[in-house]
């Protein structure tokens, strides 16, 4: 069984899929893994140290491919970047599958088995699998890192022979994972915490870290979650009524943290430009879900735009500006799936078609779309 690590194509991308602590557990399983050259470099992994973990350093991405088994990606592989692939490799990564039928289409083309982790059922056994979570969990920790540095004073309140600095007023919006995280992480620093979610659910776990929840609870609040714990998209009727709310609210605030994401939706909208405006000049608006179209009227993918003095944070790939950390999680994340599509004994890949996590993660196999959510309409 031959394991093959890429590196990213993406130039935003400095995440690696495995680590020399994944490569050691490959090695235990029986695989031969060989890493295309500088695959870690942006880690901070040097080459010697996947070959002192045992793994062999490919000149370029063909080298690495060639009788490959296994082909490990952080972001999906991107047009001929397969080429080379033999025919039934397993190719996982983050995916990115809605909305991206040609992609998909070449994927299928390219003969290979694509395994999308963003996927990933929750479910028990999968929990050390789900890629969202630990990606997430650092994006929330490092929004909070990024708008402490845009925001020109202090966070805690401090009390000094000069006078008293006041808190800072933090406002988080999504307790999910990412939010739940800047909660803990602005809380840790000092702030004044409040957050908001339309997941009741949400309500407790903000308020056991120490933060006051926001939201109208009404109705059709306490119906605001999927079975699989994500959020719904709420009414329009909900979302005008939750918009006062909160325009009233982010108008005292100083720092606000937007991390609202419905899976194969486009971001929704919760700040507009009044609310931008409504906000005191030195304030900062970290926007987590720009690469999705943005939570923020006026955020901009890779910017940082500056409105009325209000500065307004749209940074791609978060999880990847902390690049180390980022890649550990998600090469154990990797790993831990792997891991259950060989056979202990013989040492051999052995997937499980019928397995209910391959089910639900498998896009393309023998040449066609098989996951049902993709598959093209006729």
């Amino acid at each position: 069984m031959r394991i093959a690590v890429l590196s990213e194509t993406d130039g935003a991308e400095t995440r690696v899929s495995a680590t020399p602590e994944t490569v050691k557990k490959y090695k235990t399983l029986g695989a031969d893994v060989v890493v295309q050259a500088g695959a870690g470099a942006k880690a901070g992994i040097p080459d010697a140290d996947f070959e002192t973990a045992g793994a062999s350093v490919a000149a370029n991405a063909t080298d690495a491919l060639k009788d490959a088994d296994v082909i490990l990606k952080v972001r999906r592989p991107a047009e001929g970047e397969l080429s080379g692939a033999k025919p039934g490799a397993l190719v996982i990564a983050i995916m990115d599958p809605y909305g991206q039928d040609e992609a998909l289409k070449a994927l299928a083309d390219a003969k290979v088995s694509a395994f999308s982790m963003e996927l990933m059922p929750r479910i028990t056994r999968a929990q050390v699998m789900d890629v969202l979570s630990s990606q997430a969990n650092l994006a929330g920790y490092r929004a909070v890192v990024d708008a402490t540095a845009e925001y020109g004073r202090a966070i805690p309140m401090m009390m000094t022979a000069a006078g008293t600095v006041p808190a800072a007023r933090i406002f988080i919006m999504g307790a999910g994972v990412a939010g739940l995280q800047a909660v803990a992480t602005a809380r840790r620093l000092g702030a004044v915490v409040t957050a908001t979610d339309v997941r009741p659910a949400a309500k407790e776990q903000v308020e056991s870290l120490g933060a006051k929840f926001i939201a109208v609870e009404d109705e059709e609040f306490k119906q605001a979650e999927t079975a699989g714990g994500y959020a719904k998209e709420m009414s329009a009727e909900y979302r005008a009524k939750q918009a006062e709310l909160v325009a009233s609210h982010i108008a005292k605030q100083d720092i606000v943290i937007t991390t609202a994401l419905i899976p194969g939706r486009p971001a929704p909208k919760l700040i507009t430009r009044a609310m931008v405006e409504s906000m005191k000049p030195g304030s900062v608006i970290v926007d987590l879900a720009v690469e999705r179209g943005g939570n923020v009227e006026l955020a901009q993918a890779g910017e940082i735009v500056d409105h009325n003095g209000v500065k307004i944070v749209g940074h791609l790939n978060v999880p990847g500006r902390l690049a180390a950390t980022a890649s550990s999680l998600y090469a154990k994340n990797l790993y831990a799936f792997v891991e259950t599509l060989v056979n202990k004994d013989t040492k051999e890949l052995a997937v499980k078609w019928d397995d209910e996590l391959v089910k639900a993660t498998c896009l393309t196999r023998d040449g066609a779309i098989v996951h049902t959510a993709f598959q093209p309409t006729a």
